[in-house]
């Protein structure tokens, strides 16, 4: 199986160990405390989950800069976004060596991890516009992105954490949460070799189905990760457990037993395009997978980036054997009338608009809405039901 990214071996930093974690509660009880944000909160969900191999905590400063200017830390590890603690204030917790972070997201706000404390440095306002400018492309407050990470707060700290809890998503998907851990035990498990992962923060359609079986057609991977963001979206975007009811539901339904692994992460969504989707590649990596599908405007939102920045970027900015996963790139998809059937619109050139199925998001919220299924040839029957029941719900 890949080695994950930059050690032979994965690096969880949740406590495993049961004694070791019953301890580490009982210290918290009388450490310095802090609610941290809901981003840091995610960054630990992920360090614990093994998923940011070989980190062993938050950035500091000079690194959260290199990293967004140069991709790298100071000490020369390939990092595509820095992995930051920030907050608004640090009263009762400056001066401290060692104290308990509190997840947000949780009601009573329970430890979510312990940290020694390395260093707690001010971050002003423009080196947090720099880092974004770098990291999103943009500094337009408008952009989801922008506007929560150049408000995270005035102070950095950084070091070590030992992650005692993977927050609300063990708990809300049980059956869908999977640490890196966890997909790498299956994937060998399973047998697999070569696997390819698959993105999602959406409902998957017949394009999506149909770029899933192109990938392992034209790759000969063994089976495919659908792994699928189960943190924090924008406004408007659909929920966790909607997208999960009906990505199964499909995959139950139209693709072959034991050639789909159908798993989340817990991450809130950056919005980062291009370098988003190198931290998407960098943790598939870790989670034991050979190729990553990058497709149209992956990871991105609004017209901020072109729509294949999200491919270029890897060979742009990442340097040769910086990472052991390799990209599958991928067009546009849609429903061919001409072919019937679903093909990427780059391996067509006869073809006009007029001749797919095409429809916008806005269109198709507008027919779930109103209880209108899109046609059967942009979206299967079972998951479109899915989808209308939602809506139909959110709009009475």
């Amino acid at each position: 199986m890949i080695k994950p990214h930059g050690a032979d071996e994965l690096k969880p930093l949740f406590v495993y160990d049961t004694e070791k974690h019953h301890a580490l509660n009982k210290e918290a009880e009388s450490l310095p405390s802090i609610v941290v944000n809901s981003a840091a909160a995610a960054n630990a969900v992920m360090m614990g989950a093994g998923y940011f191999t070989p980190l062993t905590g938050y950035m500091n400063l000079a690194d959260s800069l290199s990293v967004a200017e140069n991709l790298q830390t100071t000490g020369g590890l390939f990092w595509p976004v820095p992995i930051v603690n920030i907050v608004d204030s640090i009263d009762g917790i400056e001066g401290a060596g060692r104290i308990a972070l509190r997840d947000p997201n949780v009601e009573g706000n329970p430890v979510l991890a312990i940290m020694d404390v390395e260093a707690i440095e001010p971050v002003s306002a423009e080196q947090l516009s720099s880092m974004a400018e770098q990291i999103f492309g943009t500094t337009d407050a408008a952009h989801p992105g922008v506007s929560t990470f150049t408000s995270l707060g005035k102070y950095m700290l950084s070091g070590p954490i030992e992650v005692l809890n993977f927050s609300y998503f063990q708990a809300d998907f049980p059956d869908t949460f999977r640490t890196a851990v966890e997909i790498r035990n299956e994937i060998a498990e399973r047998g697999w070799e070569k696997v390819v992962a698959f993105q999602t923060r959406n409902p998957m359609h017949r394009a999506h189905e149909e770029l899933c079986r192109m990938a392992m057609e034209d790759l000969g991977t063994d089976g495919i990760l659908i792994h699928m963001l189960l943190g924090k979206l924008k406004p408007g975007d659909i929920p966790a457990e909607v997208r999960d009811a009906s990505i199964r539901k499909m995959v139950e339904v139209y693709f072959p037993p034991n050639t789909v692994m159908v798993t989340g992460y817990g991450f809130d969504m950056l919005y980062a395009g291009p370098r988003e989707a190198v931290l998407h590649a960098l943790f598939r990596q870790n989670s034991g997978c050979s190729h990553l599908i990058v497709g149209r405007d992956h990871a991105g939102v609004g017209d901020y980036y072109g729509p294949f920045d999200a491919q270029t970027i890897f060979d742009e900015r990442v340097p040769d054997g910086a990472m052991e996963i390799e990209i599958y790139n991928a067009d546009h998809t849609a429903y061919s009338k001409k072919l019937d059937k679903v093909v990427m619109m780059k391996d067509a050139p006869d073809h006009s608009k007029d001749d797919f199925v095409l429809l916008s998001g806005t269109k198709v919220r507008e027919m779930l809405g109103k209880g209108i299924a899109p046609p059967p040839e942009f979206s299967r029957p079972e998951v479109a039901k899915i989808l209308m029941d939602y809506y139909q719900i959110l709009d009475s």
